[in-house]
């Protein structure tokens, strides 16, 4: 495995949200990827419409205090993406998770049909969104820490050697 250098002296870099903690079991694949590349990410579990006050205060503190990007996820509604994209101008990436109803797509949509003017990117359903979420926070952070960007490389030729070297029997 190749050495990942820590990049961020202790300092939240990423803010990850949850709609609730029940989301705790599929966002913990995104901090574990971030603490992967050496990320801090702080991690929180607030709710559009349950604590709405709490999490716009969340988004501004997080932001003066240096954190550079949000991850929100959340099931059903999943509005928790948009409140925070409407509270920064920082990018805001969206992890819709399997809901008990429609299997993630009310998430998925509700995550990717934001109005002009306020994006957020939009990743898949549940892990492989909430994994994919962490490299892309980790590929923006990269473009000003090149240390991150030479992680990133070796990362995916990680991926490269370890499907070259796979066996189907």
């Amino acid at each position: 495995m190749i050495e990942r250098k820590i990049v961020s002296n202790n300092k939240p870099l990423v803010a990850i949200m949850m709609g609730s903690k029940s989301d705790w079991g599929t966002m913990s694949h995104c901090r574990d990827m971030l603490q992967q590349f050496g990320i801090e990410a702080e991690c929180r579990a607030l709710s559009a419409h349950r604590t709405p006050e709490a999490t716009v205060e969340f988004v501004q503190t997080s932001e003066a205090n240096g954190v550079e990007i949000f991850i929100a996820a959340a099931g059903g509604a999943a509005h928790l993406a948009g409140v925070v994209a409407a509270h920064t101008v920082l990018p805001v990436l969206g992890v819709p998770m399997q809901a008990w109803s429609l299997d993630g797509l009310d998430s998925l949509l509700a995550t990717v049909q934001m109005p002009r003017g306020i994006p957020v990117g939009t990743l898949a359903i549940g892990k492989a969104g909430a994994i994919n979420a962490a490299l892309l926070a980790v590929s923006i952070l990269a473009g000003k820490r090149p240390e991150l960007k030479q992680q990133l490389l070796d990362y995916r030729k990680e991926q490269k050697e370890a499907i070259l070297n796979e066996t189907l029997e």
